[in-house]
């Protein structure tokens, strides 16, 4: 079980959206997303992805992919992905690539999105950076 509300009690919260689980473009964000993990901790930040995939194809994938670096939530019934509108424009039933972060109080300050993984680990990184320094 993961809290967002939680997450945020912490520090700002990055919460990315990958399609599917092992496939290619989301295994390389994975694998990004945790070989950076802990320059998001040392910021205070916490890393959250989210599928559509159910909770056991993501348990796998947690560990293999993201070695259990982060936390992954199953979003099977696509009501997390509506709220952030998250879903691709051309297959709703799943979840589009893209990346927010999300203020100590809950407010979504950059939004990133683009099917390539290339850059999301980098520009969202960036943010938590800037807003780190602006608190101190």
């Amino acid at each position: 079980t993961s809290s967002l509300a939680d997450a945020l009690k912490k520090g700002p919260v990055v919460l990315y959206f990958y399609p599917k689980a092992d496939t290619p473009g989301c295994t390389v964000e994975a694998h990004n997303f945790a070989e950076a993990t802990d320059k998001f901790a040392a910021l205070g930040a916490t890393l959250i992805g989210m599928s559509g995939d159910n909770i056991d194809t993501l348990k796998e994938f947690s560990v293999k992919e993201c070695r259990n670096k982060f936390a992954v939530a199953a979003d099977a019934d696509g009501k997390i992905m509506k709220r952030y509108d998250a879903n691709m424009a051309f297959l709703p039933s799943t979840a589009d690539r893209i990346s927010y972060v999300i203020s100590p109080a809950g407010k979504v300050i950059y939004t990133y999105s683009s099917l390539s993984p290339d850059n999301h680990v980098e520009n969202t990184l960036k943010v938590v950076q800037d807003l780190s320094a602006s608190r101190h």
